[in-house]
């Protein structure tokens, strides 16, 4: 029997045992005797949506208040140079759970409630590598990587790639975006509310996630939260309608900070502080054609949409009180797609077989080991399925930034993100070198992952 078709049937077997007696089985072919459930961490990722790089007081915002993720990145670490795998939110989202460039998973583009298409089976989820583990597993709030070939109210038949089918024990929440119609809250497979009351959506997520973690204390657990906001239609509960000095967009901020110091809380009541890696990041950057409605992404350049930083990256922060040291900050360069290979580590779960993962380990630098980098020689930023851009240690190559209003596109930009972090000075005459490395990157990164090339780049 090949390796290949032993896991197969050993996962045949397992799925017929139940989650419960399948987290007693161990593997021969694998790392021996499993750890208690106290050696494996819980994981609480907070996924907000369109919130940009400046919406956080501790990167920098002042016209409203985050005390509780301030408070994360005071007792944490706080990373500076935290990207995501696109501008927009379903590729994001695909990026983030699978830890593969969106291009391989089969969402390049915003998926919308008529679209019959999803998260390709062919790439497991960190919930589903937890899954086998032993971790019970939740997501509360935006999933929007796809439903199924029904329509939303046929969805009991036709789920396929809905959070109950990719791993998750549990789903409540919006399934795309809450602009979108029709905009049903869903338990489940189930819809218990349409159109959502999406003023206290944020309040009632938080409810559902405290009693996830009460009701899973005793077990491993991964929560993972992608909230609804601060994407448009902006909606805050009462508490907490006109208390910022930046209108109901930062009302809504300070709605998410309160329902982390929740999470934050109920940890510490219940005594997993020491035993939960809480991560809070956001999908993309903000959408700033809303205006006072939309996010703030100083001191990068632009923001959703885009491939400037403003697009790709994202204030992030993560807390583990005795495994991550308080008050540092990483200006390494770190992924999305970062986060399921280094979940599987801390979990001690294998990685899936048959496709190779884009994201690394990133623990060392999670613990802040002496002299840990970057895992990552370059960074592809892509837009759909063409390659715009790619980011080698402090340089970024726009290999071509699509055409602004009234000006054509601009290919083979070069800046140097380390002095100049809003990419305001073009550089590419002066280091012909670099942009002749970084282009041998981008050319030999798209015969890897696929996809395009930039109107930049010259084809050999």
């Amino acid at each position: 029997m090949t390796r290949h078709a032993y896991r197969l049937n050993r996962r045949r077997f397992l799925a017929s045992l139940g989650g419960a007696a399948a987290a007693l089985v161990t593997t021969a072919a694998g790392r021996g005797a499993r750890a208690a459930a106290g050696d494996r961490p819980n994981v609480v990722l907070i996924f907000t949506d369109d919130q940009g790089y400046h919406d956080l007081g501790c990167f920098g915002a002042t016209d409203f208040a985050t005390p509780n993720v301030d408070r994360m990145a005071a007792e944490g670490m706080k990373f500076t140079d935290f990207y995501v795998a696109s501008p927009v939110c379903s590729p994001s989202r695909a990026a983030l759970l699978t830890g593969c460039y969106p291009i391989r998973t089969g969402i390049t583009g915003v998926l919308f409630p008529r679209n019959k298409n999803g998260l390709s089976h062919e790439k497991k989820t960190i919930a589903e590598i937890l899954k086998g583990r032993g971790y019970a597993t939740a997501c509360i709030g935006k999933w929007h990587l796809g439903t199924g070939t029904g329509t939303v109210t046929g969805l009991p038949d036709h789920a396929e790639f809905m959070p109950t089918k990719r791993g998750f024990d549990a789903y409540y929440g919006i399934p795309y975006s809450n602009d979108m119609k029709p905009t049903p809250l869903m338990r489940n497979l189930e819809t218990v509310e349409e159109p959502a009351k999406q003023a206290t959506l944020t309040k009632r997520y938080t409810e559902q996630a405290v009693r996830f973690i009460r009701a899973n204390k005793d077990r491993p657990f991964f929560l993972y939260l992608p909230h609804t906001m601060p994407h448009v239609p902006l909606a805050a509960s009462e508490p907490f309608r006109g208390k910022s000095k930046r209108g109901l967009y930062g009302d809504v901020i300070e709605e998410i900070d309160w329902s982390t110091g929740e999470i934050l809380k109920t940890l510490r009541d219940l005594g997993l502080d020491e035993r939960t890696l809480v991560i809070y990041t956001s999908d993309n950057g903000p959408w700033l054609s809303k205006g006072k409605h939309g996010g703030n992404s100083k001191p990068l350049r632009d923001g959703k949409f885009n491939t400037w930083e403003g697009g790709f990256r994202m204030p992030c922060v993560m807390r583990w009180p005795g495994r991550i040291p308080a008050g540092k900050v990483c200006a390494e360069m770190t992924l999305s797609m970062d986060l399921a290979p280094t979940i599987a580590a801390l979990a001690g779960a294998d990685l899936p077989d048959g496709y190779e993962l884009d994201g690394r380990s990133v623990l060392p630098l999670l613990e802040g080991r002496p002299g840990a980098t970057t895992p990552h020689e370059a960074f592809f930023y892509y837009k759909g399925r063409s390659l715009e851009a790619v980011r080698s240690g402090k340089w970024k190559l726009i290999l071509y930034q699509g055409a602004e209003k009234g000006q054509p596109g601009r290919p083979l930009e070069l800046y140097d993100l380390a002095s100049d972090i809003g990419e305001t000075r073009d550089v590419a005459k002066d280091h012909p070198d670099v942009v002749q490395r970084l282009t041998a990157l981008a050319t030999n990164g798209l015969k890897r992952v696929g996809g395009r090339l930039g109107k930049g780049v010259k084809k050999k």
